[in-house]
């Protein structure tokens, strides 16, 4: 991920990272290692809580910087909970292994993704909603994002979750499951911000709109945005981001 904005300015009052692992139960394996996370909070006792996953290659580190740019209220504590991803071999890279949230088998828009691997981690992430509610965090003020690869999880996880979250923000990304979204069972209401870059060459910008469609055909409001830019954010994006996260937890 590449973030296209000036050094940030440490803006908030409570920073810290933490390495957290606990075992859950999910509905897909009875027991199951979170993964490890790097969080930073806004303030003491935070009421709400974004959990934001990084894309390909990357880890928890990479949206690290973009905290005190979204210029969020000063009285607003949240936590940003940014979990790293499993390390496994990526056929498209010639079996490299890296961070990934599942494999990626081709280049082309249908197929390419590995089901098994979009369900693991989606009960991740299943997981760390379950946690920051046990750490007293109401599920009315958790919000779920990502970028790139992580953009797939959040849309795959918000809209199967049986949980009423406060909202989803996807990044860069696209509906890897698109065959799932008949068995959605999120409010139709739930707030779904995502933007995307014209210029993107790793995931076309036409992908990122046709699942915003999918998804306003399944009833949901999207909020889209695009932007003249690559497979990255840019300062827009991240004030846009900032805005909306200030109307979710308004």
């Amino acid at each position: 991920m590449r973030i296209l904005c000036q050094p940030p300015v440490a803006r908030f009052r409570g920073f810290f990272c933490v390495t957290l692992r606990r075992f859950v139960g999910t509905g897909l394996q009875p027991f199951m290692q979170l993964p490890d996370t790097v969080e930073i909070e806004t303030g003491d006792d935070a009421t709400g809580s974004v959990i934001w996953l990084h894309g390909l290659g990357a880890d928890g580190h990479d949206f690290e910087p973009i905290v005190p740019e979204l210029a969020l209220p000063d009285d607003l504590s949240l936590r940003f909970v940014f979990p790293h991803a499993p390390v496994r071999p990526v056929t498209i890279n010639g079996g490299m292994s890296m961070r990934a949230w599942y494999d990626i088998l081709s280049l082309d828009g249908e197929g390419r993704a590995d089901a098994d691997g979009i369900h693991e981690s989606s009960a991740m992430l299943e997981g760390l909603i379950n946690r920051e509610i046990e750490r007293g965090v109401d599920v009315g003020k958790i919000v779920v994002a990502g970028f790139s690869q992580g953009g797939a999880i959040a849309i795959q996880t918000a809209i199967r979750t049986q949980h009423r979250i406060g909202g989803m923000m996807a990044l860069s990304t696209y509906m890897a499951l698109p065959g799932e979204l008949e068995h959605a069972s999120a409010r139709r209401d739930l707030p779904i911000f995502m933007a995307h870059g014209s210029f993107d060459n790793v995931l076309p910008m036409q992908w990122g709109r046709a699942s915003a469609d999918k998804l306003i055909a399944a009833g949901y409001a999207v909020e889209w945005h695009e932007y003249p830019m690559a497979h990255a954010v840019c300062p827009e994006e991240i004030a846009a981001i900032g805005m909306w996260l200030s109307k979710i937890y308004a």
